[in-house]
C-alpha cells in the first residue's frame, strides 16, 4: 500500500527527535492537552480552546508526530508538527503532511504528495474568567494550508506535473470547560469552523466557503504513578458537496460524512513530558452510487497514532 520513499520520510523521524527534546513542561493532564492533527493544541482533528504555553515560560515549544492508515484507496498520511506557545494565550505552529500512495490503481492517484500547514490560536477568554468557575476558555484561530493537490485539485490542472497546488483554510471559534469530578475530570469541548476544505485538504478543496461545527467530550482519569489515561470522542461536520473527481462542481456530488473519532490519551508521567494517542476515525465509505457507479472510499474504520 505503500509507495513512498524514505527520503519522503526520514525528514519526519528527524523533526520529532528534535522536537522531542525541546519538550520543556509536563502536560496539563486536566485538559487532555496535546496537538491535535494539523498541530494546534487539540483533541485528535478538533482545536481545543487552551494554548500550548507552560507555567513560569514566556515561550514554550512542543512537538507532535501523527500516523493515519487513510485505508487502501486514500493511503497513509504523517505528520510532523511543531507548535510554540508565546505568553499564556497565544500559539503559531507548522505542519508538513507526508502521503504515501493507495493501492487501487484508478483511485488511489487522486491522492498526491503532502502539503504545508499553517496555524495560530489566540484565548479570548480564560478559563473560570473573573473567578467564575462556569466560564469556560475561548479562542479563535486559524488554520492555512498551502501545495494543496488532492481529488479535484490535481484533477482541475491541465498539466499535473507541474501544478503548483492550490489553497484552502479553516477560521474557528471553540469553547472548552473542564469539570473536575471523581473519579473522572469530564473535559467538553464545542466550536464552529469556516472552512473551503475538504477533510482538513486530505480530501481537496471544497466549491465554497461552508460553516462546519465541532465537538469533543472526554474523561481523564488517574492511574497508577500519577499517569493519566484520557478517553475521547469528537465529531466534525464536513462540507457535504466537495468537487467532483473531475475537478467540477457541474457533476455530481459526492456525500462525505461527518467525521467521527474514538481515541485514548496515555500520559505515563507529569516528569516526562510525553504523551501516546490511539484512535479509530471514521472517515468516509460509500461516497458515490448512481445505478451501477460506485465510489467507495473504504476508509471508514480507520486507525490513527500519536506521539
Amino acid at each position: 500500500m505503500m509507495h513512498a520513499s524514505y527520503s519522503k520520510t526520514w525528514p519526519t523521524i528527524l523533526t520529532l527527535i528534535v522536537g522531542l527534546m525541546f519538550m520543556a513542561s509536563s502536560t496539563v493532564t486536566a485538559h487532555a492537552q496535546a496537538l491535535g492533527w494539523e498541530g494546534e493544541t487539540g483533541v485528535f482533528v478538533t482545536p481545543l480552546a487552551y494554548t500550548a504555553s507552560a507555567e513560569g515560560q514566556k515561550i514554550h515549544a512542543v512537538t507532535a508526530y501523527h500516523f493515519l492508515d487513510a485505508g487502501s484507496v486514500i493511503g497513509v498520511f504523517q505528520q510532523a508538527s511543531i507548535e510554540v506557545g508565546i505568553g499564556k494565550r497565544l500559539e503559531f505552529g507548522y505542519t508538513h503532511e507526508f502521503h504515501s500512495f493507495g493501492s487501487d490503481a484508478t483511485l488511489s492517484p487522486l491522492w498526491q504528495n503532502g502539503f504545508e500547514i499553517f496555524n495560530g490560536k489566540f484565548q479570548v477568554v480564560p478559563e473560570n474568567y473573573a473567578k467564575k468557575k462556569w466560564v469556560p476558555a475561548i479562542a479563535t484561530g486559524f488554520i492555512a494550508r498551502t501545495d494543496v493537490r488532492n481529488v479535484g485539485n490535481f484533477l482541475a490542472e491541465s498539466n499535473p506535473s507541474k501544478m503548483s497546488g492550490k489553497s484552502d483554510g479553516d477560521i474557528y471559534v471553540v469553547a472548552s470547560k473542564v469539570i473536575p469530578a471523581k473519579p473522572a475530570a469530564l473535559v467538553l469541548n464545542a466550536g464552529v469552523r469556516g472552512t473551503n476544505a475538504e477533510l482538513w485538504g486530505m480530501g481537496g478543496n471544497a466549491p465554497d466557503w461552508q460553516a462546519r461545527a465541532f465537538g469533543a467530550a472526554a474523561l481523564a482519569f488517574t492511574g497508577p504513578s500519577k499517569s493519566s489515561i484520557i478517553f475521547a470522542s469528537e465529531a466534525a461536520q464536513q462540507p457535504h458537496h466537495p468537487y467532483y473527481f473531475d475537478g467540477s462542481t457541474s457533476a455530481p456530488a459526492l456525500n462525505i460524512p461527518t467525521t467521527l473519532v474514538y481515541a485514548v490519551r496515555f500520559v505515563p508521567s507529569p516528569k516526562h513530558k510525553l504523551n501516546f494517542d490511539f484512535g479509530i476515525a471514521q472517515i468516509a465509505g460509500r461516497v458515490f452510487s448512481s445505478g451501477t457507479t460506485v465510489i467507495d472510499l473504504q476508509a471508514r474504520h480507520q486507525a490513527a497514532a500519536q506521539v
